[in-house]
């Protein structure tokens, strides 16, 4: 049975807009966690993320980079409705959340694959029987269901007739990545993330899950968001670069661009912590210095101005606009806004 007629019976949304219509579109997204305090403090929230403004276009993968706490996996966890969106909307293919779209519906169209392979299994599942629940769950007969899991279990280059019957335990760590990436084709997604997928492996078996995910893209027209901390990771697989910074996004652009020249002073210290082989190259001083601010009560106008070596007193004041440096090139920085008043801004 072939792949398009297997995945066939477990269909996923339409089409609606045509391919010029983002595929996912967040408008002034946040999340806010409360934080639990006495009776008469003031209630406070983490500022996971805060009013954050991003696309994902149909076919392309869009990386993610940021440091830990920096509101990636959160931003991941809004678009599937894994916790509960604080203020703004989150558009589907031209459909408002919420007003237009259920969560349920939003579920088919995007799927999630975590870091830890083993955390996101079943034990108690085979792992045709873990591919196979999706389907299932959304009304497909066991027998058509159990043929989808066969099916996307060759796909994702684990035989079937040696692995449809193993448990998770049975599995190396590569092996159980394929099996969450075959869980969530089974639901013929649109949209695809990847949240640290690859981190937890060791290099070979990471560059044939990288290779295979480049493959599925082609075979079934996907779309992905590529969280990670390995910026050589995201360089290969990743058309554009998103980099945020303490729940805000500071610089979005296209990754090969982003990887020759860096406009946000932060995204240029995460290019500069990258090791090197290169002994001529090695790290003399620090790119970045200090630990990111708290979450709870973030600074003044630059959340970055705190860590910033060219911070000036525009920056603790007042809030980097957006500027637009080239197509599809835009950074929140005062440094390339010639109205901020910073005395090195571009004119």
């Amino acid at each position: 049975m072939s792949a398009s007629n297997t995945l066939s019976i477990a269909p996923s949304l339409a089409d609606v807009g045509g391919p010029a219509q983002p595929l996912i579109t967040a408008r002034d997204l946040t999340c806010h966690f409360p934080v639990r305090s006495g009776t008469f403090a003031p209630k406070k929230v983490v500022r996971a993320v805060d009013g954050i403004d991003f696309t994902i276009r149909k076919g392309e993968t869009l990386g993610v980079v940021g440091e830990s706490g920096c509101g990636k996996s959160t931003t991941a966890r809004l678009l599937i409705g894994l916790v509960p969106v604080t203020g703004g909307k989150i558009i589907y293919d031209g459909q408002e959340l919420g007003a237009d779209l259920s969560l349920r519906n939003l579920r088919r169209g995007v799927q999630m694959v975590f870091q830890d392979s083993f955390a996101s299994l079943n034990p108690r599942l085979t792992i045709e029987e873990t591919i196979a629940f999706g389907p299932k769950v959304n009304g497909v007969p066991q027998a058509e269901a159990l043929a989808i899991a066969r099916d996307l279990l060759d796909r994702i280059g684990l035989d079937p007739a040696r692995f449809a019957g193993r448990y998770p335990h049975e599995l190396s760590g590569g092996q159980r990545q394929r099996v969450n990436i075959g869980r969530a084709l089974a639901m013929r997604p649109r949209l695809l993330i990847l949240d640290e997928a690859v981190s937890a492996l060791d290099k070979s078996v990471e560059a044939q899950v990288l290779n295979l995910l480049d493959d599925l893209r082609r075979d079934f027209d996907l779309t992905y968001m590529f969280i990670s901390h390995d910026l050589n990771v995201v360089r290969f697989i990743s058309d554009r670069l998103m980099v945020m910074y303490l729940g805000e996004i500071v610089e979005v652009g296209p990754a090969e661009a982003l990887y020759h020249k860096q406009a946000h002073p932060y995204t240029a210290a995460l290019f500069a912590a990258m090791p090197s082989m290169d002994p001529d190259a090695r790290t003399q001083v620090p790119p970045l210095a200090g630990d990111p601010p708290n979450p709870i009560d973030p600074p003044s106008g630059c959340r970055f101005h705190t860590r910033c070596p060219q911070a000036s007193a525009v920056c603790g004041m007042t809030r980097p606009k957006v500027t637009t440096l080239g197509p599809g090139h835009q950074v929140a920085c005062h440094l390339h806004d010639p109205n901020s008043g910073h005395p090195e801004a571009t004119t």
